[in-house]
């Protein structure tokens, strides 16, 4: 029914002076008021609750308050006015509603019906975007749930989540490249630091001296304090912005072996921060994991810190961490103990001379390992046609050492024998491009799984140019090979998932029954259709997320399209940790069977449930995105 003139010219009024209507035009305000009709509850009544189901409708507030109340956050309640919109959950993703909404007077709303509220996010690009926030929104509750959840088992912590800035107390101390050494240590002692940060003419950073570097620099080799400091700096200082978190810049400093690190804001130098400001955010002690493999004398010490990883796991779950910056920060220490792990093993192999690299291959490659990740890994070389074999035996040697170990350490032995100390995965550039070739050209089913692993690979140990420089190779050729890029896409969109017409979500039977696989069933959509993606497009990551957010700029997607899809990608992998830690439903310790990836979706509370479904939703609003690219 068509509203009278002037009661549409009322009601547009009235939304146009509140968001998101104010920025909407004027036929989707149209299309809102005479869709909506005008509700009326009495004070102290029910308006939404869980019991209103999928298909409630939204609600505009037009005259009154109503009270919400939120059961993840007992004893907190919130109150809405005129021109605020309920429930937002249900209003972004059609879920139903998690909070009770209830009249504290009598209140008007404008209501408008699930279909009518799908429509006008088509339509309206403002509301849209308004409607998305919910997703973020719900993110964040869930991750409130997960810090209650592992705070039991955490010590207190200060949060790792505040920017780099929080931690800098003081101006930073710096000089010209130019400056005298003599100059340089003058300044440091009049300000009391150990640390001096050389900067360029726009005060960029380009250096860093230290106390260490006055003593092997300049002391023991007899050196004139009169010289540049930049003939002495440590160049090139490892240097973040000052709104990198505080857990994302121990990742930095742990995959890199740094011991400070340069804070910059817009490229200009902003202070230094050291392992001591980071590890006092911290009780269980990143400083004592890092300490622990760099000081390892053998391989049963670096099982200490292997354990201590896990360990450290759990408390970061515990602050809060979303996924993103947890796996790699898990990713960044088992790179750290694989590298510790080589330095321990080479001298006891003949490794002088040889160019070689080791490559981290699937969830390892994209850095998205969790606790329960096997070993993927292989090796590639350079030598002379007169050497191949010869230098293949002996790196041979020193991987099946290094994958022995590795398993020792709580890295299992991949059950398909992909590992470097397999002499099918030990091959010499020329090789591996033969072989990948060989893929793209014919893409039998074996070939389209070896490419789900392989075609993941980044540098860990050794000459990383090796593996940039097949990379490279990679990115250029990939995309010309359309049947091989359509067999891929068929491969990706077969996980199908396991949402349900009837119930939420479609469970296993048999020895797995009643359960959903997280890996299998979840994440998997998004790798792969990332990796499909990233291979059509020459995206050189690797990383799920950056691929996704790289591969929506080709296609056109809007920022908040990729951000609903790498929130829902890292919700998977957030629940994929805790499943695997032990905190799922009522489970109370890390999963003891051989399924770390599995859970009972109905065991799971109101809000992880709602969020599980969203971020399936998005993992088949993926599928249907791929299959319009690259299936044709």
């Amino acid at each position: 029914m068509t509203a009278p003139p002037l009661i549409l010219e009322a009601t547009i009024r009235f939304l146009r002076s509140h968001e998101p209507f104010a920025r909407m035009a004027r036929r989707d305000l149209e299309f809102l008021v005479s869709r909506a009709r005008l509700a009326y509850f009495a004070a102290g009544s029910v308006v939404v609750d869980a019991a209103s189901g999928a298909d409630c409708p939204l609600h505009v507030i037009q005259r009154g308050h109503v009270r919400s109340t939120d059961p993840t956050a007992p004893g907190h309640a919130t109150v809405l006015g005129p021109g605020e919109c309920f429930p937002l959950a249900t209003m972004g993703h059609a879920l139903p509603a998690s909070t009770s909404f209830v009249a504290t007077e009598d209140v008007f709303c404008y209501q408008l019906g699930a279909e009518d509220c799908a429509a006008l996010r088509a339509a309206s690009a403002p509301f849209a975007e308004f409607c998305a926030q919910s997703l973020r929104a719900l993110l964040h509750q869930s991750h409130g749930q997960v810090r209650h959840a592992f705070s039991r088992r955490a010590v207190d912590q200060q949060t790792l989540l505040q920017p780099v800035r929080a931690l800098l107390r003081r101006a930073p101390v710096s000089c010209a490249a130019a400056t005298p050494v003599r100059s340089a240590l003058e300044r440091m002692n009049a300000e009391g630091v150990g640390t001096i940060a050389v900067v360029d003419a726009a005060a960029r950073p380009i250096g860093i001296f230290t106390l260490t570097d006055l003593m092997t620099r300049v002391v023991l080799p007899g050196r004139d304090l009169s010289l540049p400091i930049e003939e002495v700096m440590t160049r090139d200082p490892g240097a973040v912005d000052e709104e990198t978190t505080a857990e994302e810049a121990i990742a930095v400093m742990a995959a890199h072996r740094y011991h400070q690190l340069v804070i910059t804001r817009n490229g200009a130098l902003s202070g230094v921060v050291s392992e001591r400001d980071l590890f006092a955010l911290q009780r269980v002690s990143m400083q004592r994991v890092i300490e622990t493999i760099h000081g390892a004398r053998d391989v049963a010490a670096l099982g200490r810190a292997a354990a201590d990883i896990t360990t450290l796991a759990d408390n970061l779950l515990a602050q809060g961490a979303a996924a993103e910056p947890l796996t790699h920060t898990i990713a960044a220490l088992n790179d750290a103990l694989t590298l510790r792990l080589f330095e321990l093993l080479a001298p006891a192999h003949e490794l002088a001379g040889i160019d070689w690299c080791w490559l981290s291959l699937g969830s390892e490659g994209r850095r998205e390992q969790t606790i329960a990740s096997d070993q993927d890994n292989a090796l590639v070389f350079e030598a002379g046609a007169a050497d191949v074999e010869a230098v293949r035996a002996r790196l041979l040697r020193f991987a099946q050492a290094a994958n022995r170990a590795l398993a020792t350490l709580g890295f299992p032995l991949c059950p398909g024998n992909i590992m470097a100390g397999n002499p099918a995965h030990c091959l010499t550039v020329d090789e591996w491009r033969g072989r990948f070739a060989a893929w793209l050209r014919e893409p039998a089913p074996e070939a389209l799984l070896a490419a789900n692993i392989f075609f993941d690979f980044r540098p860990l140990g050794g000459h990383a140019a090796l593996a940039e420089g097949l990379r490279r190779w990679l990115v250029e050729v990939a995309p010309e090979s359309r049947i091989f890029l359509r067999l891929l896409t068929t491969n990706a969109l077969a996980a199908e998932p396991p949402l349900g017409v009837v119930r939420s979500f479609v469970t296993e039977d048999g020895i797995y029954k009643g359960t959903i696989d997280l890996k299998a069933d979840g994440t998997r959509i998004f790798v792969d259709a990332a990796r499909a993606l990233a291979l059509a497009f020459g995206i050189a990551e690797t990383g799920t997320a950056p691929r996704l957010r790289l591969a929506g700029r080709r296609l056109g997607l809007e920022e908040r399209e990729t951000g609903a899809l790498t929130d829902a990608f890292h919700f998977l992998q957030l629940l994929r940790l805790r499943a695997q830690r032990g905190h799922v439903g009522d489970e109370t310790g890390p999963v003891p069977h051989a399924a770390p990836n599995r859970i009972d979706p109905y065991a799971l509370n109101e809000l992880d449930q709602r969020m599980l479904k969203e971020a399936l939703r998005q993992a088949r609003g993926l599928q249907k995105t791929l299959e319009l690219t690259l299936a044709r």
